[in-house]
């Protein structure tokens, strides 16, 4: 086609590898040991509603080499991964140096590696741990998801469950996140699967978030074994993968559900801005790359069109880029004055991003706390606190604790 023939005509593929991982600041070394800090100063934040919350930053450890993810166990452990393919636990605050043994071999180069973790919600019934990774070669890749028996030391019985059917080239747009829903079924967002000049077949790969037969770009929803649910929104549709929940998606690297609203929020990287939040609703059409804010890293614009019938808006828009990684709603009692706000991480703007929302799902207002740092993940503990991973090759795992006032 002549659009794609001019797009890589424009700038080849060592020229757009160099600005991508410039854009996402991408970094290896070596993990120093973990150790522990006092608390940062007190800040505090005003909601719209008048009630001051005050809060300070507690570096609870560091010496994670660049963690993607943390779930906890029942009885409070914490799991964590590292995307070089290493599984941690924490208990009572401290790092065990030994990496839980089991792990499936991951494809750790660009944003591949080992990704999500989620425990699911029986845990105490049946001992199941859910991964998300990067697998293959860097000429041919896919995401995956695993799930395996964790006996406390090693994960046991690990079995591949779901998998994007399409191979890809290069180390970009895996997604990953999971997010399990009331009824036991889980969501895990995929990537469209890099940018141009990455192609599959005659096609930028980026055009297959409009592919209904495609798995790239999408969010999937599963049952507990991999197996697809039959009242999935396109499981009548013989044109269309079954596993689908929603589609025209680039990049989406936060999910979270409001349990008040039954409402699922996500999180999902532009390009050169045009960052999404979105409210999820099954079977509906997110837009990329027809309908965007985003601009080709090389310049100009994706697409002229910001917004189309039969395609969902975007709940905000964040540009310039602050890269969106991890996404929780808050519902705890530890933070009064942050209950049915989103908590947003933030990899280039190095903050979490504290969204207050209205009762129609509408942004109110936005503020920004400093991390100072690549903010991976945000997560709510089971005991109300709120937990953040820092994406460097001596990451860390910060604690906001809530301050009187």
């Amino acid at each position: 086609m002549l659009k794609q023939f001019t797009l890589r005509t424009q700038i080849g593929r060592v020229g757009i590898a160099m600005m991508h991982a410039f854009a996402i600041g991408i970094a290896a070394c070596s993990s120093p040991s973990a150790n522990t800090a006092a608390p940062a100063p007190v800040a505090q934040t005003t909601p719209t509603n008048g009630t001051t919350q005050g809060f300070r930053q507690t570096k609870v450890l560091e010496g994670l080499e660049n963690p993607w993810s943390m779930a906890w166990l029942p009885d409070g452990t914490m799991l964590i991964t590292e995307r070089p393919g290493r599984l941690r636990i924490v208990r009572d605050g401290k790092l065990d140096p030994t990496a839980i043994a089991g792990v499936p071999e991951v494809l750790a180069t660009g944003q591949g590696g080992l990704l999500d973790v989620s425990v699911h919600p029986r845990f105490s019934e049946n001992r199941w741990i859910y991964l998300t990774y990067a697998h293959g070669t860097r000429d041919s890749n896919r995401t995956r998801l695993a799930r395996a028996t964790f006996d406390g030391k090693a994960l046991r019985d690990v079995r591949v469950i779901f998998e994007v059917a399409q191979a890809k080239s290069g180390g970009q747009h895996f997604g990953s996140r999971i997010l399990w829903l009331p009824d036991n079924t889980m969501l895990v967002a995929i990537g469209d699967g890099g940018n141009p000049p990455v192609q599959l077949g005659s096609e930028l790969i980026r055009e297959q978030a409009q592919n209904l037969q495609s798995r790239l770009g999408k969010i999937v929803r599963l049952n507990d074994d991999g197996s697809i649910p039959s009242d999935n929104p396109f499981a009548a549709n013989a044109n269309a993968d079954s596993a689908i929940w929603s589609y025209g998606h680039r990049n989406i690297q936060g999910l979270a559900f409001d349990p008040g609203a039954k409402r699922v929020w996500s999180t999902e990287h532009g390009s050169r801005g045009g960052d999404e939040l979105n409210l999820i609703a099954a079977g509906q059409n997110y837009g990329w790359p027809v309908v965007t804010h985003s601009q080709e890293y090389f310049g100009g614009e994706i697409s002229q069109e910001r917004s189309r019938p039969g395609m969902v808006d975007p709940k905000t828009v964040w540009t310039p880029a602050k890269a969106p990684s991890g996404l929780t709603f808050y519902t705890g009692d530890r933070f009064p004055g942050w209950q049915g706000n989103l908590f947003a991480g933030g990899l280039v703007s190095q903050d979490v991003r504290r969204i207050e929302l209205d009762q129609a799902g509408n942004v109110r207002s936005q503020q920004s706390i400093k991390i100072g740092q690549r903010v991976r993940d945000v997560r709510q503990s089971p005991d109300g606190l709120l937990y953040i991973l820092t994406d460097a090759s001596n990451g860390q795992l910060i604690r906001l604790e809530p301050t009187g006032g």
